[in-house]
C-alpha cells in the first residue's frame, strides 16, 4: 500500500496542467455572514479585498412591511422608520482562510459603531450598524469582538457601541447596478467613517490548534504567509469547491506544531495527506482538480477495487457489499466519494435487478458523458464533473422509456436528506 501511494504521488509530481473542473456543490469550508455599516458600496469593496473572502453581495435585510428596494428604503418618509430595511452586504468566506472574528474585527474598524442610524452625513435607519448572524458561533464571535472593541473605543474617548446583533431573517440582493459599484465606478462615493481605533496589529485571534489533524485522516494545504498567486488559484479551482468527508485545513509552514511532516515546506501551495498527524505523502506546487483528486484517491481509496473503478474505469462486482449497503437507503443523495459533490438522488433510484445501483437521472450538472468503445462495445460512460472519476454507464433501457444510469457503488457515499 505505501509503495503504491509513493509511486502514484511521484508520478503526479511531474505533471499535470489539466484544466480545472468546476462544481456547483457548496463546500464545507464556506460560510456567510451579513453586516450593515452605512452605504453598502464602500463596505462591499473593503470586504472583497480581504484574503479568504470568496464574494460580497450588496443587499437589504432586517426590514418589515416594505419592498426591499433602493427606491423604497431611501424615501425621506422612511428615514426614521424602525421597520425600514438596512443596507447590508452578504459576505461568503472560506472559514479555513479567514475566521468570523477576523471579519468582524474588520467590520468594526471600518465604520463608527457608536453612531445610531447614520454614518457621517448618511442619515437614516437604512444606514444602521448591524450584524445579522446565521449560527451560534457567529453570535458569540460578534459579542466577543464588540466587547473587545468597546474597551478600545472607551480608551480613545468614544461612547457606547449601538450595533444591533440579531439573527438573519432573509437577505435580499440589491439591484444589479449596486453590485461591485466601485469597481464599475472607481471615482464613486466611498466615504470612510472609521474611528481610527484598531485592534492590535498582528494579535492572533486564537492559537492554531493542530489536535484535529492528529486524529484520523486530514488534508493540509500549505500556503505562504504573504501573497501567493498559485495558492489563490488552487483555492479558486479546487479547494473552494471541495466538500469531501476528509477534512481540509490551511496552514503556513510555521503552523505545523505537533505534526510529523517529511515533504519540504518551502514551496506553496503544498499538499500534505496525514494519518493520525503523520504525513503519508505530499505534493509540492499547484495541482489542478484532476490531479488533486488522483492524489486524494490514492490516499482515501487505497489500491483496492474502489480505486480501480474510479481511475482505471473498472466495474464493481455484481451485488457487491457496497451495493447491498446502498440499495435500500432512506431518502437522501449519493455523493462523489472524493469531492463530496451530490451525484444521484434516491428519488430517482429504481431496482433494475442488475446488481448495480440504477437511477433514471443524475443531479443536474453533476456528471458528464463520454463515448466508451472499450472491449469491442459502444457504450456511454458517466464521469463526475467535480473529480473526473469514472462512475459507470448510461443505457436506454430504464423504466417507462427513461435512461438507466448504471453506477458503481464503491465510488459513492450516502448522505441522508
Amino acid at each position: 500500500m505505501n509503495c503504491f501511494i509513493k509511486k502514484l504521488a511521484s508520478l503526479l509530481l511531474i505533471a499535470l496542467t489539466v484544466p480545472a473542473l468546476s462544481s456547483e456543490q457548496a463546500t464545507q469550508q464556506v460560510d456567510s455572514i451579513v453586516v450593515g455599516a452605512g452605504c453598502f458600496w464602500g463596505v462591499e469593496k473593503r470586504f472583497a479585498q480581504l484574503p479568504g473572502v470568496i464574494d460580497v453581495v450588496s443587499g437589504y435585510a432586517d426590514g418589515r412591511g416594505l419592498q426591499p428596494s433602493y427606491r423604497v428604503i431611501t424615501q425621506p418618509r422612511h428615514r426614521h422608520n424602525p421597520d425600514n430595511y438596512a443596507e447590508v452586504v452578504q459576505i461568503r468566506f472560506n472559514r479555513q482562510l479567514i475566521s468570523s472574528q477576523t471579519l468582524l474585527e474588520e467590520y468594526f474598524e471600518q465604520h463608527d459603531p457608536t453612531q445610531l442610524n447614520r454614518q457621517g452625513n448618511d442619515i437614516g435607519t437604512q444606514y444602521r450598524s448591524t450584524i445579522l448572524y446565521n449560527s451560534e458561533e457567529q453570535r458569540s464571535a460578534a459579542i466577543d469582538v464588540r466587547d473587545r472593541y468597546q474597551q478600545l473605543l472607551n480608551q480613545a474617548g468614544y461612547g457606547d457601541i449601538v450595533t444591533a446583533i440579531k439573527p438573519l431573517d432573509k437577505f435580499h440582493p440589491a439591484e444589479e447596478y449596486h453590485q461591485d459599484y466601485l469597481r464599475k465606478n472607481p471615482n464613486g462615493y466611498c466615504p470612510d467613517h472609521s474611528t481610527g481605533v484598531t485592534f492590535k496589529a498582528g494579535e492572533p485571534i486564537a492559537p492554531v490548534d493542530n489536535q484535529p489533524l492528529q486524529r484520523g485522516q486530514a488534508i493540509v494545504v500549505l500556503e505562504a504567509e504573504d501573497y501567493c498567486p498559485y495558492c489563490e488559484k488552487f483555492r479558486a479551482d479546487v479547494s473552494d469547491h471541495y466538500a469531501g468527508s476528509i477534512p481540509l485545513y490551511y496552514r503556513t509552514p510555521k503552523q505545523l506544531d505537533g505534526l510529523e511532516i517529511v515533504t519540504p515546506t518551502w514551496a506553496t501551495p503544498t499538499l500534505l495527506f496525514l494519518e493520525e498527524g503523520r504525513e503519508q505523502f505530499g505534493a509540492q506546487g499547484y495541482r489542478s482538480a484532476k490531479a488533486f483528486y488522483q492524489l486524494l484517491g490514492a490516499f482515501k481509496l487505497g489500491d483496492g477495487e474502489a480505486f480501480r473503478v474510479a481511475f482505471e474505469n473498472g466495474t464493481d462486482a455484481r451485488f457487491c457489499r457496497q451495493y447491498d449497503l446502498f440499495k435500500n437507503t432512506p431518502d437522501g443523495v449519493f455523493v462523489d466519494a472524493l469531492s463530496g459533490a451530490a451525484l444521484f438522488d434516491t428519488r430517482d433510484r429504481f431496482n433494475s435487478t442488475s446488481g448495480w445501483l440504477s437511477f433514471t437521472q443524475p443531479v443536474a450538472g453533476a456528471v458528464y458523458e463520454k463515448a466508451d468503445n472499450s472491449y469491442g462495445m459502444q457504450r456511454t460512460e458517466i464521469r463526475s464533473v467535480s473529480s473526473d472519476i469514472h462512475l459507470g454507464h448510461v443505457f436506454d433501457d430504464g423504466p417507462g422509456g427513461l435512461p438507466r444510469y448504471c453506477i458503481n457503488a464503491t465510488v459513492l457515499e450516502f448522505k441522508a436528506r
